[in-house]
């Protein structure tokens, strides 16, 4: 064996492990939305998340990256610990699916033209050439993911029989056939090594598949693998216990520990059982017979559900172990606020869509409590209340951290999202981001005009109260508006927005000029005076920030508005839609009337 022998066995193991993971991503990004959506739902029996587990993984072809994301909506609060163990559990038994896609080797044509089609030596070009024509030729029906899902395949097939053509090379120097009848006649070994190459090629299915390519020698046994198989399983959930630990929540970190424990279980149960069979006798029958890549791939697959169906009553034992072995943080604060930042976790990145959903639900908390923190700032100006104002500071806080947090998390996933929907939706939540903080500074504001009344003593006319109240009024209904635009999405509501907020300008403008006529009459003094013209200029802030916000939305889901904002602001503004001179008659009517 040469060197170029050994170059050439590595070249297709770097081939089928970027092959797998390029049709991993595929599949990822185009069924991101789908894995969410399916892995809240599993919040109810143990099978049910089993089935889900086993589904998403035979999907997404990782029981890493299942793991990993249930672990992270663990700590997010979307599921409990207990109903998220059955997805584990699922996880290892849907990895198998890939094995059982590389036993397509042992596919024997036997001269038919029909089965030929089907081995990996025609599956592995086809793919390509189809893969490669998509991307090249928009005209063809058939999506970047998909081509990218169909060459990763491709690919994938290429590296496998790049690797089988090396091992063939392998067999004639027999090393091959000295390494395991070594690790066959000590199984140790054979679980130490499969153990050791999971863990560093931190995938399963990538050390199974070399498994079943150095088994196109003949030479390999059962005797010689189902320890190396028993090992694998092990090696790959370690690495992914290490992920689910960085960063993460008790209860996520819990979710790693326990899908060690179960693969722990399973070795021992595994082992056991095999050795008691063997010394009986029942085995005999194969345990020193020749196993190729469908004998792997059955084996995996029977190892895996049998240990998966007997070990799935024991979930609730996993549980307590894992409570006792990680311990919840000591005095850490649990709420609702700390639940959705926690879920700004960085194993989301590799499905977006979970990702943008946790900003999603952060950037709604910070508008609910700027929206509030406005609303008890008018009522601070009628009547002073200090616990109203410590409030209104603490809400200020929280709203400036939530802004941080979400914008940083938003700048890391940038590097992740390719999909131009995803590019809209960061584009969006970038600019909420700072409308919502400035909304809280507002709020702040209006506070701290309170605040100095209450020190100097400095009161508004009974005229002006009344006048305030309907702006007020008016301006909560800009905000109810703008509310439902972010919540939803929703681009008739954001049309509602911009009419009102040219209202609320009005009315500014006429309460700048009653209260000037308050100041020539005395019924107002100068002091007063300074204080409540600050005050309607920030509501006037107050207004354009539900406007932009609106704005942002109607560019979001009408892209071609984006870049000629202006231009429809101007054509609402200047009296060209009948829509908008309709509705804004109407609500100048109906406050104008309460302003009277």
């Amino acid at each position: 064996m040469t060197i170029f022998d050994i170059i050439s066995l590595f070249g297709g193991l770097a081939m089928f492990l970027y092959g797998m993971r390029l049709m991993g991503n595929g599949l990822k990004d185009s069924s991101s939305g789908t894995l969410k959506k399916a892995l809240e739902m599993v919040t109810r029996t143990p099978f049910t998340a089993f089935l889900m587990g086993v589904g998403m993984t035979a999907v997404i072809q990782s029981s890493t990256a299942t793991i990993v994301i249930t672990a992270g909506l663990v700590g997010a609060g979307v599921i409990s610990l207990r109903n998220s163990l059955g997805i584990v559990i699922g996880a290892n038994v849907g990895t198998t699916v890939t094995g059982q896609i590389i036993r397509l080797l042992d596919l024997n044509s036997q001269g038919t033209s029909f089965l030929e089609f089907f081995k990996p030596s025609t599956l592995a070009p086809l793919a390509l050439i189809i893969g490669v024509v998509a991307v090249m030729n928009n005209k063809m029906r058939i999506s970047e993911k998909t081509a990218q899902i169909i060459i990763g395949f491709g690919i994938l097939f290429s590296g496998l029989l790049k690797m089988t053509e090396s091992v063939t090379v392998l067999t004639e120097t027999g090393i091959i056939d000295r390494l395991f009848t070594m690790m066959g006649d000590n199984p140790v070994i054979g679980y130490v090594v499969g153990a050791g190459v999971a863990f560093v090629l931190q995938s399963s299915s990538a050390t199974i598949g070399i498994l079943q390519a150095f088994s196109t020698s003949g030479q390999m046994t059962f005797s010689e693998i189902y320890a190396v198989l028993v090992g694998i399983y092990l090696g790959d959930c370690v690495t992914t216990a290490i992920v689910c630990n960085i960063g993460a929540r008790p209860d996520a970190k819990r979710v790693g520990l326990v899908n060690i424990l179960f693969n722990l279980s399973e070795t021992v149960l595994i082992l056991t059982v095999v050795t008691i069979l063997h010394s009986l006798g029942f085995l005999d029958f194969i345990w020193n017979s020749t196993i190729r890549s469908g004998g792997i791939a059955n084996t995996n697959t029977i190892f895996n559900l049998t240990c998966a169906i007997t070990l799935l009553p024991m979930l609730g034992v996993y549980e307590k172990i894992s409570r006792k072995l990680v311990k919840d943080e000591p005095g850490e604060a649990v709420s609702e606020h700390n639940e959705k930042l926690d879920a700004l976790n960085p194993v989301f990145f590799s499905t977006p869509a979970i990702a943008f959903n946790a900003c999603y639900e952060v950037l709604l908390e910070m508008f609910q409590l700027g929206r509030k923190n406005v609303l008890r700032s008018f009522e601070l100006i009628t009547k002073y209340d200090p616990e109203k104002v410590k409030k209104i500071d603490d809400n200020e806080r929280l709203i400036d951290l939530m802004a941080d947090k979400v914008n940083n998390y938003l700048i890391q996933i940038s590097g992740h999202i390719t999909s131009q929907n995803h590019i809209e939706i960061l584009n969006h939540y970038y600019t909420v981001i700072g409308e919502f903080e400035h909304l809280g500074d507002k709020a702040t504001n209006i506070s701290e005009i309170a605040q100095f009344m209450q020190q100097e003593n400095i009161s508004f006319s009974d005229s002006a109260l009344k006048e305030l109240n309907v702006l007020r009024e008016l301006l909560m209904t800009v905000m109810d508006y703008t509310d439902v635009t972010f919540r939803r999405c929703d681009v008739e509501a954001a049309k509602h927005i911009e009419p009102l907020e040219e209202v609320v300008d009005d009315m500014v403008a006429i309460l700048k000029e009653n209260h000037m006529n308050r100041l020539r009459t005395g019924e107002c003094n100068v002091f007063s005076g300074t204080e409540f013209l600050n005050l309607l200029a920030e509501v006037e802030h107050i207004s354009d920030i539900c406007s932009n916000v609106g704005l942002a939305t109607v560019s979001r889901v009408t892209p071609e508005i984006k870049h000629q904002i202006h231009d429809y602001l101007s054509s609402l503004h200047s009296g060209k839609d009948a829509t908008f001179n309709k509705e804004y008659k109407e609500a100048k009517e109906r406050y104008f009337r309460l302003l009277a």
